[in-house]
């Protein structure tokens, strides 16, 4: 396919002294080139599509476009869109806006987006929309503003006997596996003279005791770890609570987490706190390396 996919001068074969054209690509009628793309990732069609001007037109059918968004993407496109905006977005200019990041509740604390690689929904949860026992205590925590957080904003505990943070959220997640991380750094940064520097002086207590990452869903799956906090000063890092399973694209899926260091025989201080992501098990890699 890749060979005669340009246009340029027609290619003939001999066949018993008479001359025939070679059927190419760009000769196809355009549905038949938008029923093609249909087998092709987003990344492809969009290669295709600079082409040329069939190409183009044929890249921006309904069909083609929600092949690629999920079963349930409705559900998901209304926590973004009103359903006025959602009439007037063909299903391209859809698919385009779900695959960037899409702030909602406020647009300040949860933003969502789906992978362009499975097509599954993916969730970045901010400090701010978390439980945290005590965040009205200043001698205790702060939301401190940083540009290294989607948010613009990240939790920060100084000194507590008592460390516990949790959450949820419900949608109708599309079929897969799913993981869920808490991006923590250890450590407080800030730029002076425009170079990064971590100031670690309220560090302590994490290498005590482990913290327990737990989470829990509303059909039964739960999922449990424990974990010394010990990552470099200054370096964020993603934890991994644990996996869960969504098999009716359906039904609304509840999920509970959770992290928790509650021995109160000894104090513990110095960690910010950015947000909770849920990842599309297969890509979650990819998405926690781009942050």
């Amino acid at each position: 396919m890749g060979a005669n996919i340009s246009g340029g001068s027609p290619e003939f074969d001999r066949n018993d002294d008479v001359y025939s054209r070679k059927l190419r690509l760009v000769d196809l009628p355009e549905n038949c080139v938008a029923l093609i793309m249909t087998r092709l990732d987003p990344p492809e069609i969009c290669r295709l599509a600079r082409l040329n001007r069939m190409f183009r037109r044929a890249s921006s059918a309904d069909f083609i476009w929600e092949s690629k968004l999920p079963a349930n993407y409705r559900v998901i496109a209304h926590k973004v869109f009103d359903e006025i905006t959602l009439t007037k977005l063909i299903k391209k200019d859809l698919y385009a806006k779900l695959s960037q990041p899409n702030l909602f509740d406020d647009g300040t604390k949860q933003e969502l987006w789906i992978d362009k690689n499975t097509g599954r929904l993916c969730l970045s949860i901010s400090s701010k929309a978390l439980r945290i026992t005590g965040i009205d205590d200043r001698r205790y925590w702060s939301h401190i503003p940083t540009d290294e957080s989607r948010f613009q904003s990240a939790a920060y505990v100084q000194q507590i006997w008592w460390f516990e943070v949790g959450g949820e959220f419900e949608i109708q997640f599309p079929s897969g596996t799913y993981s869920l991380f808490f991006r923590i750094q250890l450590g407080k940064t800030s730029k002076r003279l425009g170079r990064r520097i971590c100031n670690s002086e309220h560090i302590h207590g994490w290498d005590i005791k482990p913290v327990r990452f737990q989470l829990a869903t509303s059909d039964n799956q739960q999922a449990v770890s424990l974990c010394y906090l010990n990552n470099n000063p200054g370096s964020w890092s993603h934890y991994h609570v644990g996996d869960f399973k969504v098999t009716n694209p359906d039904v609304s899926t509840g999920i509970k987490f959770s992290m928790t260091q509650i021995d109160c025989t000894h104090t513990k201080g110095g960690l910010c706190i950015d947000s909770v992501l849920i990842l599309p098990k297969e890509c979650a890699k990819e998405v926690i390396g781009s942050q």
